[in-house]
């Protein structure tokens, strides 16, 4: 299985927009993954974001307790709040990491449970504006992406867009404490326990680590993910598999917890998680899969991994 590298300049400069589409069409039919580079987000604003949410992440439990929401809310996430391995409906042991969580607040959304002011913590003054430009980037990649999806199916570029007018996201923040913090994992405890995403796009930035993202080949092995710091990590998740009618991958992964050969190692990773609109019926290409609401859809993974 490849995870493949595609330099998104020749979209956005209008010279390889065909080639482009063609490799991303690829990258998705083979494994699900690939990673992009060219996608025109400043590393300036990626590292920021990454270290003021750092800054949270070191402060002490109870300073973090005000924050606590469950899945789905916008603040803090602590340890024991998920278990992703769950997501289809199996066992899996409560993921090692916490999360500070931000998304969608726009009230004509419609839904409560997918639009909800975001919380900043008044311990980082500067997060706000940081994570606002973040996720106003994010959101304008995913759609650029979903456009790319739209022409390497040969169909009209706003396929997929259509149904982003005031669509659901989540900017989850991940950290995943050392070992010396959190202890060696239990039975088939892992960072994040093995899943496929749920919704249409994931754009990933990731760190590079030895208990690191995995990607599970259609024969069952389990790769690490190539790495390159320039480069956003993007997959598809399950709603689009359905739209696509599993023209695409939609890919088991996971991430390693804590080795004992790295016992320092503590990792951020920022997750953009792209969906449509609450309300939208996705109705997949050539009828494989029964018509689907993109919210209730959604609302039903996230119950599934919620743990208290």
């Amino acid at each position: 299985m490849s995870v493949p590298l595609v330099d998104l300049t020749g979209w956005f400069d209008g010279t390889r927009r065909a080639e482009v589409a063609a490799r991303v069409d690829a990258a998705l039919r083979e494994s699900g993954f690939l990673l992009i580079t060219g996608h025109r987000v400043p590393d300036e604003l990626r590292h920021r974001t990454r270290e003021l949410t750092r800054r949270f992440f070191a402060l002490s439990t109870e300073d973090k307790q005000p924050y606590a929401v469950r899945t789905g809310g916008r603040g803090w996430m602590p340890p024991d709040a998920q278990a992703t391995g769950r997501a289809d409906g199996g066992t899996a042991p409560p993921d090692l990491k916490e999360t500070l969580a931000f998304g969608s607040d726009d009230p004509a959304g419609g839904d409560p449970f997918f639009f909800r002011p975001n919380v900043f913590p008044a311990e980082v003054p500067d997060l706000e504006p940081a994570v606002t430009e973040y996720v106003r980037r994010m959101r304008a990649l995913a759609d650029e992406l979903l456009t790319i999806f739209a022409v390497a199916l040969g169909a009209p570029e706003d396929l997929f867009t259509q149904y982003t007018r005031t669509p659901s996201y989540t900017l989850n923040v991940n950290h995943y404490p050392p070992l010396r913090q959190v202890g060696p994992a239990g039975p088939g405890q892992f960072r994040i326990g093995e899943h496929t995403d749920f919704g249409t796009v994931t754009i990933l930035d990731r760190q590079h680590g030895v208990g690191g993202l995995q990607v599970r080949s259609a024969a069952g092995v389990w790769r690490d993910a190539p790495f390159d710091p320039a480069a956003f990590t993007v997959n598809i998740g399950d709603l689009m598999a359905r739209w696509v009618s599993d023209r695409w991958r939609s890919t088991p992964h996971r991430v390693l917890p804590p080795d004992a050969s790295a016992p320092e190692e503590d990792l951020v990773s920022l997750i953009f998680f792209y969906n449509t609109d609450a309300d939208a019926r996705i109705v997949s290409l050539d009828g494989r899969y029964p018509e689907v609401g993109g919210g209730e859809y959604l609302r039903a993974k996230l119950d599934a991994i919620t743990l208290g």
